[in-house]
């Protein structure tokens, strides 16, 4: 098989490895691979879980070995369908990873970028307010970027409202977004009323908003925005409409929720995504 049609199939994932906690590469590997994918990984850093409610945890920053792998993989000629961002550790690291968009993305790549930083109105330990100046940067040369709230208000210097907001404080995120330059905001983590909970999107280039919902389940679970930017990506790629591929995206995430609500199993070790895996199979089309 020609290189040229390797290319097409090929997802370049650039996230860190969670080693415990579902989340990051643990689950966008599997996730784009049942979407029929080819997923290329450049892990930007190692941890033997992920940083949230656990203490302890080792981190080993991987940023060295970034460009190296990129040089490599430029000598064999690869290039890909789309480049999906994640975590990342530093500001040299996004640095780099714009130089990785600029060398590997063709006219037809789509670029995603999920700006991870924060969380119920605060950073993540590692993070500052330098790196959300170059997280700007880094969307701007996207496709389509999703955040969740704590995120779309610190790349837009907006206030950050948690609960309470009103439709019209999520459509001015989506704009705000929309003017660091992708096509496409996602907002996930979205509810205007209680027992629901989805998305929110704006299509810069139609001015057009969408809301996507399913009924809410109790509780903070971790890995949630990896789950649901992977399962995003894997429609988007199979050739579903951006409406479409929420819709599939939402429901794939909320029964996953669903799953672990019935197990009942500790909340900071992630979703059991696992078990929706055949109904997002099907809802690609591909059983």
């Amino acid at each position: 098989m020609a290189q040229n049609d390797l290319n097409k199939n090929r997802v370049i994932a650039v996230h860190d490895i969670s080693c415990v906690g579902r989340c990051s590469l643990t689950v966008a590997l599997p996730i784009l691979s049942a979407a029929g994918l080819e997923t290329s990984v450049i892990p930007t850093a190692v941890l033997s879980t992920h940083t949230g409610e656990f203490s302890g945890y080792t981190f080993r920053d991987l940023t060295d070995d970034i460009e190296p792998i990129c040089e490599h993989w430029k000598s064999l000629g690869l290039g890909a369908r789309s480049i999906y961002t994640g975590y990342l550790g530093s500001f040299r690291q996004l640095e780099i990873v714009e130089k990785l968009i600029a060398d590997f993305k063709g006219d037809d790549t789509f670029v995603l970028v999920d700006p991870v930083m924060g969380d119920a109105g605060r950073l993540y330990s590692r993070i500052d307010e330098i790196f959300v100046g170059g997280m700007k940067k880094l969307c701007s040369m996207a496709d389509m970027i999703v955040p969740n709230i704590t995120e779309a208000a610190m790349l837009t210097d907006s206030e950050y409202i948690g609960h309470g907001y009103s439709k019209d404080y999520i459509k001015d995120l989506l704009k705000k977004l929309s003017l660091l330059g992708p096509r496409y905001s996602i907002l996930s983590g979205v509810s205007f009323e209680d027992g629901k909970n989805g998305s929110a999107a704006y299509d810069r280039e139609t001015g057009e908003f969408s809301f996507f919902f399913s009924d809410h389940v109790d509780g903070f679970y971790y890995g949630t925005g990896d789950v649901f930017a992977s399962a995003l990506l894997g429609a988007i790629l199979n050739e579903k409409s951006v409406s479409e591929s929420i819709k599939i995206a939402v429901d794939f995430t909320i029964g996953a929720i669903r799953r672990t609500y019935a197990a009942g199993t500790d909340k900071r070790y992630g979703v059991h995504f696992e078990g929706e895996l055949p109904s997002y199979i099907k809802a690609l089309g591909k059983l």
